[in-house]
């Protein structure tokens, strides 16, 4: 269990300007007094009593601390220090610079899928350390893939916000509607008891939009979106996939899988002949196959609009949300959209949306 350190982050960190800000805190560039690195600090704002609506519950942080504290790996942004004070925590993370990873993609003129598997093993293998460790991200979409130096010649993959993870204990059954609609797995959706499948799930999806720059589920709703994913209605369009190999079509089948327990697992991922070809006939393939950049360009521009949009219309509905309820203890479903651990992030939970599902249908 990680340390929640009583010291003054300001004697062990300068601190300097902000890099993302939400409802109950920011991110800031930290030094380090002693060695001059530079640093991510995350500061949270906590509430001061149980009834209290104002900042985030400690016990949703420590579990947080406590998750990243677990998987030190070099896919996962790491933690260095926590500091607590009476009105906040700091958590000292890794500072990830490169941005996102989609953003980085998207500014290339093309990219074969080769390339992209390289990104994609990157993300795999820190998940399948994480799952080793019986962790879950539950959260996993492109604005929580970023890359730790776009400079870099191999840029580094690092998986961040792990505001919804989850450490199974062993025999547990564990339920959460939280997610972002089209990224969530049908046993969220449905409130089943969850694992680290549901993951899985969220990279069949992702590894979808990246090859053809189409999200399968979406839709004009997410209610619809919510239904498609339930109904599994989705396909190979021709005119998004005519530059995609049927090794990338297959590995994208065997992950959205309506059953948890036929998925492949992270480790079967890295097996698959997409990420790793048996013969060179495999290999081939995959060098003569590349994304549609130019909807792909498309889609991360709509991305980028909705998620600057969707920040400021959830977090005027968490105030007005918060207004309305001041006198229930119960957590606010909203809270862990305007918190990352690197910038804002977007849209409304899918626990708000299945009652809103359910109540339609």
């Amino acid at each position: 269990m990680a340390v929640f350190k009583p010291e003054n982050v300001e004697d062990f960190y300068e601190i300097g300007e902000v890099l993302g800000s939400g409802h109950f805190g920011q991110v800031r560039r930290v030094c380090e007094r002693s060695s001059g690195t530079s640093w991510a600090a995350k500061f949270l704002k906590i509430r001061k009593s149980a009834c209290s609506r104002m900042g985030l519950d400690r016990g949703s942080v420590q579990r947080e601390v406590d998750i990243l504290h677990a998987i030190q790996h070099p896919g996962v942004v790491g933690l260095k220090d926590v500091f607590e004070s009476r009105a906040e925590v700091v958590l000292i993370l890794e500072l990830v610079s490169g941005g996102e990873l989609f953003d980085f993609i998207a500014e290339k003129e093309n990219l074969l899928e080769s390339e992209a598997i390289e990104f994609m093993k990157q993300i795999l293998e820190g998940l399948g350390f994480m799952h080793s460790k019986s962790i879950a991200h539950f959260d996993l979409k492109p604005e929580n893939i970023m890359l730790s130096d776009r400079a870099s010649p191999h840029p580094r993959i690092k998986l961040i916000d792990f505001g919804l993870a989850h450490l199974f204990s062993p025999g547990e059954e564990f339920r959460s509607t939280s997610g972002t609609p089209q990224y969530i797995a049908p046993e969220v959706i449905n409130a089943e008891p969850l694992s680290t499948a549901a993951d899985m799930w969220s990279i069949g999806v992702i590894t979808y939009i990246l090859l053809s720059g189409l999200s399968p589920f979406q839709d004009h709703t997410d209610e619809d979106t919510l239904k498609n994913i339930l109904s599994m209605k989705y396909e190979f369009d021709e005119r998004y996939f005519s530059m995609t190999s049927s090794l990338a079509k297959d590995f994208i089948q065997k992950l959205l899988v309506k059953s948890p327990s036929e998925r492949m697992t992270a480790e079967e991922s890295l097996l698959h002949p997409w990420i790793k070809p048996i013969t060179r006939k495999q290999a081939a393939k995959r060098n003569r196959s590349s994304i549609n950049m130019k909807n792909f360009k498309k889609f991360n521009a709509r991305r980028k609009w909705k998620m600057s949009f969707n920040m400021v219309w959830v977090c005027n509905r968490l105030a007005s949300w918060n207004l309305r309820n001041k006198t229930s203890s119960e957590p606010d479903p909203l809270e862990r959209q305007c918190e990352s651990d690197v910038e804002d992030t977007e849209t409304k939970t899918a626990s708000l949306l299945r009652r809103r599902l359910s109540s339609s249908s």
